[in-house]
């Protein structure tokens, strides 16, 4: 697949525990992302950070948090990422979805494989 160099990075932030139908709610995206033929999906686990609620989530011993931050980045045309839009509107209950233009330098594949 060729993206152009001009495309549109989507950024999922979500909770580590947040489900659909009992599966994580990463690995759905990714799995639509993938189904979808959009170019590629990564997911970030973080290990501090907060939301719109405030609550700190966090790796620390102590305190150890059970919903720690979760990305989903996504990377392609700027047509196919918002025809995959409207899909996150009926899977993500909260959460952060930001959207930007990128330039994509090289997205590359060893066909040896």
């Amino acid at each position: 697949m060729k993206i152009p160099s001009e495309a549109s990075l989507l950024r999922i932030f979500i909770g580590e525990s947040d489900k659909v139908d009992g599966k994580p709610l990463c690995e759905v995206l990714v799995q639509e992302a993938r189904r979808q033929g959009l170019a590629g999906a990564t997911v970030l686990r973080g290990f501090l950070g907060f939301g719109a609620n405030s609550r700190i989530h966090t790796t620390k011993v102590l305190r150890l948090s059970e919903d720690l931050p979760v990305i989903v980045e996504i990377v392609d045309r700027k047509d196919r990422i918002e025809a995959f839009l409207p899909l996150l509107d009926k899977l993500i209950d909260e959460g952060l979805i930001t959207l930007e233009d990128v330039r994509v330098i090289a997205y590359r594949h060893n066909s040896d494989r």
